[in-house]
């Protein structure tokens, strides 16, 4: 059982982060035209374009991407808490665990993204693949702001070390 519910929570962390990605991107004008933006548009369109018939952009913001990214991580968490034997969890409880998943799902996927942008400035330093084009604009919001803060010592900037540290930090108060 315990194998079964590792299996089903990867594949909803996966299908999670696609959905969260699609909201992300707008926010840092990151391009959907290259591979990555591709295959998360492919996985996302299904539950996005139907809710964006009723759910308008506001600004930037894709409105029916964050429902479809609410949507998809409470389903997700119904059916997990289903499977592992909750008994009749509230609907409350339902939502503060999804909530709650997100949260840590949103952290994990910038810890990773921030460690494997740090990792990619240093084997490919000025590299232009697509990975590396979408974790700077993904990781930049986070380590702008410190850049501004900690100055480089010796030529080596620091700051996703903070970043990474803060951000686990963030992950041990929502345990």
């Amino acid at each position: 059982m315990q194998a079964l519910l590792f299996v089903l929570h990867a594949l909803i962390t996966l299908i999670v982060v696609a959905f969260l990605l699609r909201v992300l991107f707008p926010l840092v004008r990151a391009d959907f035209r290259n591979p990555i933006g591709q295959a998360v548009l492919r996985v996302t369109d299904p539950l996005v374009l139907p809710l964006r018939k009723v759910l308008r952009p506001a600004g930037r913001v894709d409105v029916a991407s964050i429902a479809a990214l609410l949507i998809v991580q409470l389903a997700g968490t119904a059916l997990l808490l289903g499977i592992a034997g909750a008994r009749m969890a509230s609907p409350l409880t339902i939502v503060v665990v999804a909530l709650r998943e997100l949260a840590r799902t949103t952290l994990q996927f910038y810890f990773f993204a921030v460690l494997l942008h740090v990792v990619l400035s240093w084997v490919a330093p000025g590299a232009r693949s697509p990975a590396a084009t979408i974790l700077d604009r993904l990781c930049e919001p986070l380590l702008a702001p410190l850049r501004r803060v900690v100055p480089p010592l010796g030529g080596l900037d620091f700051t996703p070390i903070f970043v990474l540290i803060g951000l686990q930090a963030l992950q041990i108060l929502l345990r």
